[in-house]
């Protein structure tokens, strides 16, 4: 069943696709909510759901936290980094063999998969090894 394009579903994903990376529901709606106060955040977050349901964007979902929504659909890894909690993506090549694996070793079918690495990132590693920082000037 096709469904139509509703104007308050093309303003989630015109506001998607305007962000540089990856995004909670509830950063999107407040990129949006200035230009366009009568929409909800329920209209948001149910809109946001169903693009990411019918593939026009990517919902990445993080144990323990928000999850994260971005334009790139492609099949990709990312990283959260453990002190500021930005999602990057990962530059490798997705292994489509790892859920043939899975799926022979423990006999589940496989839909998909995603892997999000955890670390320090280079901006938040700079800023914890500032001397200035440590002696609190």
């Amino acid at each position: 069943m096709i469904r139509r394009q509703t104007i308050q579903c093309s303003i989630v994903l015109e506001a998607v696709n305007r962000t540089k990376g990856h995004s909670t529901a509830d950063e999107i709606y407040e990129m949006i909510h200035g230009d366009y106060p009568t929409l909800s955040r329920a209209t948001v977050y149910r809109n946001l759901n169903r693009l990411a349901d019918e593939g026009q964007i990517r919902k990445i979902t993080l144990p323990g936290g928000a999850d994260c929504f971005e334009k790139m659909c492609n099949p990709h890894y990312h990283i959260k980094c453990r002190s500021c909690g930005r999602i990057f993506d990962v530059d490798m090549p997705y292994m489509e063999n790892l859920q043939s694996r899975i799926r022979d070793c423990h006999g589940f079918e496989i839909l998909s998969h995603d892997i999000i690495f955890s670390g320090i990132c280079p901006e938040c590693r700079a800023s914890s090894s500032d001397p200035e920082k440590e002696n609190g000037t």
